[in-house]
């Protein structure tokens, strides 16, 4: 699998009719040209224990985590996405909605959503989300997995980015400061190089339930497979 970096010599925005681009370079190597890379498929998932302590995991970065549910809830579930990454797109569409309902929203687990885009549309995309207003968040990464092909896999990335953003209220001008916001690109980053460096994420959807890393897209059956035994009797 092919990972693209976005480094920080990257240009993040032109002025040629307020659209961002990550530089000629980069935007002719992988922002237009080549399509997001998936990862391991649904079927393709497997288990292993992770070496570092939760307590490890659960250091959050220089952003801050986004997450949903009760921090004491018995268990917690992290997850290392890309925005372009298919498979992704097909678990929060497919099983999140049920996870969330069965078993974030009544307190038993808690759920934190990390970055670890695959390309630079991908860390574009992520650059959106933490621009939208903190209570948009979690809407905003779900519209863009429900419209993935609409602005992940176009010859017009950027104007599909830019209208994902003006729906979710960014303006123009917000646009061009967000995805230009170099502290807000390296946080992104470190997210990125602290998953690969430090808890073997190679792929993505990478999940830790309770420290334990699962890497593919389960189907919500195994989650719970998962989850149960891990609840209070």
């Amino acid at each position: 699998m092919t990972m693209m970096t976005v480094s920080r010599r990257y240009v993040l925005m032109t002025g040629v009719a307020g659209v961002a681009t990550l530089s000629a370079g980069a935007a002719a190597a992988g922002f237009f040209g080549n399509r997001a890379v998936p990862a391991t498929g649904a079927g393709d998932a497997a288990v292993t224990l992770v070496t570092e302590t939760p307590m490890k995991l659960m250091v959050a970065g220089p952003l801050g985590e986004q997450t949903l549910g009760d921090p004491n809830a018995p268990v917690t579930i992290v997850e290392y996405a890309s925005m372009t990454c298919s498979h992704c797109a097909h678990f929060h569409k497919e099983t999140y909605p049920q996870l969330k309902e069965k078993y974030i929203d009544t307190g038993k687990v808690y759920f934190v959503f990390r970055e670890f885009p695959l390309d630079p549309v991908a860390t574009a995309a992520f650059m959106l989300a933490r621009c939208v207003p903190e209570d948009q968040y979690f809407p905003f990464v779900s519209a863009l997995f429900e419209n993935q092909d609409v602005w992940a896999f176009t010859n017009d990335r950027i104007g599909g980015l830019t209208k994902m953003g003006k729906q979710a209220g960014l303006t123009e001008e917000k646009f061009k400061e967000c995805l230009t916001n170099q502290e807000l690109l390296d946080g992104v980053n470190w997210v990125k190089d602290r998953g690969a460096k430090e808890f073997d994420v190679t792929s993505t959807p990478t999940f830790f339930i309770n420290g334990e890393i699962v890497r593919g897209a389960l189907p919500f059956e195994e989650f719970e497979e998962k989850i149960t035994p891990l609840l209070p009797s």
